[in-house]
């Protein structure tokens, strides 16, 4: 089992780069004065080959900015980019071609074809578009996650942190510029939300992915190589090599700042429903 970054040596997983990055991302819900500022004007970059997690209060914009950055909701103003691409304005048949083959999704539900088998269920998004897998890299993935003796078993057949690694495998399988996670250990008791929080970071530190995880768990944020936080849809502060402690104390902080009355409730939440594209979910 992995350790939390924090027990990790730095420079673990070296970064070569930025993998995505937006500049001055606005996302509104509604208009006029009945407007929700879900995001307001972010700037924010997304080191490559390093695990980032993504916290703050309910309705801080947490999962927009993740479903914004990965192509799965429009913005109102501002740029994204996907490595040197940039996405925004793309038209609906290449957004989905890009996170097709760029981008990786692991959300609470783990979405597994109740029909097909761990295998199957892995290779689905290549099969899908007509690609055959690496087979040397999907074999160090299934390695990497244990599932080696679980390929042949049906979702029903698997326990939910076990399903939870096929879903991972799912996003790893065709080695994907960024995998993306949104509250990945929601749906998974204590245990099994270890596994898959020391499987993510085996997937930067040995399969050197790069991976954004939006939780509002703290002892899932101390695997991460850097926490952003979040509030009235703005970066406020980030932790470097966060401890499960470090971070509940600035979390703590956001809990004493929304007791305090403030002059306007613009920004205290974010419209509900699936983004666009059908996937997803988690409170903003």
């Amino acid at each position: 089992m992995s350790t939390p970054a924090a027990e990790h040596a730095p420079g673990l997983a070296p970064a070569d780069g930025t993998a995505a990055r937006a500049r001055g991302l606005t996302k509104a819900y509604g208009s006029g004065e009945t407007a929700v500022i879900a995001l307001d004007a972010v700037d924010v970059d997304i080191t490559r080959g390093r695990f980032t997690a993504v916290m703050g209060p309910s309705g801080s914009g947490k999962s927009t900015l993740m479903h914004c950055l990965a192509g799965l909701d429009t913005v109102s103003a501002g740029q994204v980019w996907l490595g040197d691409t940039e996405i925004t304005g793309l038209k609906d048949r290449e957004l989905t071609r890009l996170r097709r083959d760029r981008i990786g999704f692991m959300f609470q539900s783990f979405n597994l074809i109740p029909t097909l088998n761990a295998r199957e269920n892995i290779t689905l998004p290549m099969d899908i578009a007509g690609r055959k897998p690496d087979e040397a890299w999907l074999d160090q993935v299934i390695d990497t996650l244990g599932l080696r003796d679980r390929l042949k078993h049906r979702p029903a057949q698997l326990s939910g942190g076990q399903q939870q690694r096929v879903a991972c495998a799912r996003a790893l399988a065709s080695r994907p510029e960024l995998i993306f996670a949104d509250e990945p250990t929601g749906n998974l008791d204590s245990r099994a939300g270890l596994e898959v929080l020391g499987f993510l970071r085996e997937a930067v530190d040995r399969l050197d992915q790069t991976v954004v995880m939006v939780t509002h768990d703290p002892g899932a944020a101390a695997h991460s190589d850097l926490v952003l936080f979040l509030a009235d849809g703005r970066i406020v502060d980030e932790t470097h090599r966060p401890t499960a402690e470090s971070v509940l104390e600035r979390m703590k902080r956001f809990d004493v700042a929304r007791a305090t009355p403030r002059g306007t409730g613009r920004r205290d939440g974010e419209a509900g429903g699936t983004p666009g594209g059908g996937v997803g979910g988690g409170e903003g």
